[in-house]
C-alpha cells in the first residue's frame, strides 16, 4: 500500500514546489516529505477540565509517530464543557458542537490530505464528535481518550467528593444545613484536577462505548488522566497508527453491525449515559450502519446490568478501573458479546481480553449474578411520547418505576428550577419542561441542577421529571427525557396543561397523558408554533435543520 496516497497530492511534483516551501517553513526537512502525514486533531482547551491536559499527550503520540517513520502534524478543533454551562443560556450550544466539531475534522483532514489521523478528546459532545469524524473521513484512524477525573476527598468525612457533592451542597447552603465556610471546603475540594467526570457519566460512558467498538487502544477508556497508563497509551497510539496505516485498516473494517451491536450491550450492562442513545444513533448514521432506537430496548432487555458505578451504582469510575477497567468487563460481558470483530490492534475483540480479569466482583458483578437482569436504560412510548423517550431506569427507585401525577408546566429550565428552589413543587407532582429540544431550545440542554436539587430537598422518590430536552449523565431518578416529537414541532408534550394526570410506566415502557384522543387531537388542531428563539448565526442554522432526537439529532439528517 502507498503510505502517501493522500498526502503526495499536498507535495509531489515541479507544481507543488509552494507547498513544499510552506512546509520547508513549518521546519519539515527534505526527508520528510516522503513520508506520511499524520493528522493529530486535539482538542485541548485551557477552559474544560477534561481538555487541560490534552497538550501533554498530543506530545506523545506525535512522538510515537515519529518513531515508526511517519510525520505528525497537530491541529486543533473546539470542546465546550457540560459542566460550566449546565444551568444557564450557554448550554444551549454544547449539543450543537459535537457536529460542529465533526464537520471541523471533516474539513481539517480532507483539506490537508493526511493520510491517518490520531484524534484526542475526551467529555460529552467532544467523544462522539471524533468518532463521528472517524467514520466520516474513513482513514486509518485511532482515538485516544483523555481520561477520567480522580475524586475529590473531603477532610471532614473522609469520603471521596465529585462534582455531585457541590451541587447537593448548593440545596442544603440555601436551606442553612451548612454554612458559606463548609460550602466552600466543598466547592474547592471536590474537582482535584484534570479528567472527566468521576462517574459513569456522558464522558466516561461514551469513551467506554469507543473503546468497545475497537476504535482506541485496550484500557484507555479507564486509564486515569494524572495515571503514566495514559501516557504509554499515548504514546503507543502514535505508533499504532503507524500499523494500521501499513496494513490498510480503515474505521469501516474496525465497526460492523456486530461491533455497534456490541456498543449497545456495553452501553446497557453499564448502566451508562442516556446521551449515548444520541450519540450512538448519529454514529451510526455516520457509518451508514443500521442502528434504531427501539433497537436499544430490544437489547437492554436481554442484557444483564453489572457495572456497579454512580449514578446507578455504590462505586466510582476510579474503582471501575481498579476492578480491571473495560477489558475486564467485556471479558466478563464476552459470552453475550461477538468478539471476532476487528479493532485498532489489529486483533480481535477476543484476543485483546484474553487475559484481562475482574479484581473486585462487587463493582464488575458477574453475568450470572448481575445488579438487575435488564440494562440501565429503557424507550418508552405513549400519547405523550408517540415517537419515544428515554430513562436511565437503572437510577429510577423502585417506587417510581410506576407513578401517576399532576402535570405542573415549565417552558424553560430557569421558570422550572426558580418553582424547584422556591418549594412550589408537591409530592406526587410530574413536571414537564418543554420547548427544550432540539429546534425548540434549540441545542436540546441538558438538566442536573433540576434533578439534584430535587433529591436534596427530598422529592427524589415523589417527583418525576419529564422533557424534550436531555438530562446529564451524572443524573438519577425518575428522569425521563428526549421526548419526540420535541414541543417545537407539535408533540404532544406541547399541550399538556398544568393539573393533566400524567401516568409513568417504565416496566411496560409507557409515557401517557390521562385525556381522551379525541382532547387530544383537539389540543393539537389548536396549537401554533413559538417563534423561533434565534433566527440568525450558527444557532438559526442548527434550529432550522437539526433532526429528531430520537433519530440522533443530526445536524446533517
Amino acid at each position: 500500500m502507498d503510505l502517501k496516497h493522500r498526502s503526495k497530492a499536498v507535495v509531489e511534483g515541479d507544481q507543488r514546489a509552494s507547498h513544499r516551501g510552506f512546509l520547508w517553513s513549518l521546519g519539515v526537512v527534505g526527508d520528510e516529505m516522503k513520508k506520511p502525514f499524520i493528522g493529530v486533531i486535539n482538542t485541548w482547551s485551557e477552559f474544560h477540565p477534561g481538555h487541560i491536559h490534552l497538550r501533554d499527550l498530543a506530545a506523545l503520540v506525535k512522538a510515537g509517530i515519529r518513531s515508526e517513520g511517519g510525520v505528525p502534524f497537530e491541529m486543533n478543533t473546539i470542546a465546550l464543557c457540560d459542566g460550566f454551562a449546565c444551568g444557564h443560556e450557554g448550554n444551549k450550544w454544547v449539543l450543537p458542537s459535537r457536529d460542529l466539531i465533526a464537520d471541523s475534522i471533516e474539513l481539517s483532514v480532507e483539506a490537508n490530505r493526511f493520510d491517518a489521523m490520531v484524534l484526542i478528546g475526551s467529555c460529552d459532545k467532544i467523544a462522539p464528535a471524533i468518532a463521528m469524524a472517524a467514520a466520516r473521513i474513513n482513514i486509518p484512524t485511532i482515538i485516544l481518550t483523555g481520561g477520567p477525573m480522580l475524586p475529590g476527598f473531603d477532610r471532614e468525612t473522609q469520603q471521596p467528593l465529585t462534582g455531585t457533592n457541590a451541587r447537593q451542597a448548593m440545596v442544603d447552603f440555601r436551606e442553612e444545613a451548612i454554612d458559606a465556610s463548609r460550602f466552600l471546603e466543598i466547592e474547592q475540594d471536590c474537582c482535584p484536577g484534570p479528567g472527566s467526570c468521576m462517574m459513569m457519566a456522558s464522558a466516561n460512558t461514551m469513551c467506554c462505548l469507543i473503546e468497545v467498538l475497537g476504535l482506541s487502544l485496550p484500557g484507555c477508556a479507564t486509564a486515569h488522566a494524572v495515571d503514566a497508563r495514559k501516557k504509554h497509551i499515548a504514546f503507543e497510539s502514535g505508533r499504532q497508527i503507524m500499523t494500521l496505516l501499513k496494513k490498510g485498516i480503515f474505521p469501516s473494517h474496525i465497526v460492523t453491525a456486530a461491533s455497534l451491536k456490541n456498543a449497545v450491550k456495553a452501553l446497557m450492562a453499564l448502566s451508562g449515559s442516556i446521551n449515548c442513545v444520541i450519540h450512538l444513533l448519529a454514529f451510526a448514521h455516520e457509518m451508514n450502519l443500521p442502528l434504531r432506537i427501539d433497537d436499544f430496548d430490544e437489547i437492554g432487555r436481554d442484557t444483564p446490568f453489572i457495572s456497579n458505578i454512580k449514578p446507578s451504582g455504590d462505586y466510582l469510575f476510579i474503582d471501575f478501573e481498579r476492578a480491571g477497567g473495560i477489558p475486564a468487563f467485556l471479558r466478563e460481558l464476552s459470552p453475550i458479546l461477538e468478539t471476532e470483530v476487528l479493532t485498532v490492534t489489529g486483533k480481535s475483540l477476543a484476543e485483546n481480553i484474553t487475559r484481562a480479569k475482574v479484581f473486585n466482583p462487587t463493582v464488575i458483578r458477574p453475568l450470572k449474578s448481575p445488579i438487575a437482569p435488564e440494562g440501565g436504560i429503557a424507550i418508552l412510548r405513549g400519547n405523550l411520547a408517540p415517537g419515544s423517550a428515554v430513562v436511565k431506569s437503572a437510577a429510577v427507585a423502585p417506587e417510581m418505576m410506576i407513578h401517576e401525577g399532576p402535570a405542573r408546566v415549565y417552558e424553560s429550565e430557569e421558570e422550572m428550577m426558580d418553582a424547584i428552589l422556591e418549594k412550589r413543587i408537591q409530592h406526587g407532582d410530574v413536571i414537564i419542561l418543554r420547548y427544550e429540544g432540539p429546534k425548540g431550545g434549540p441545542g436540546m440542554r441538558e438538566f442536573l441542577l433540576g434533578p439534584v436539587a430535587l433529591s436534596s430537598m427530598g422529592y427524589g422518590k415523589s417527583v418525576s421529571l419529564v422533557t424534550d430536552g436531555r438530562f446529564s449523565g451524572a443524573t438519577y431518578g425518575p428522569c425521563i427525557g428526549h421526548v419526540s416529537p420535541e414541543a417545537m414541532v407539535g408533540g404532544p408534550i406541547a399541550v399538556v396543561r398544568d393539573g393533566d394526570t400524567i401516568l409513568i410506566d417504565i416496566p411496560n415502557r409507557k409515557l401517557d397523558i390521562i385525556i381522551s384522543e379525541e382532547e387530544l387531537e383537539n389540543r393539537l388542531s389548536g396549537w401554533k408554533p413559538p417563534k423561533p428563539r434565534y433566527k440568525k448565526g450558527f444557532m438559526g442554522m442548527y434550529a432550522a435543520n437539526v433532526g429528531s432526537a430520537e433519530e440522533g439529532a443530526l445536524l446533517h439528517p
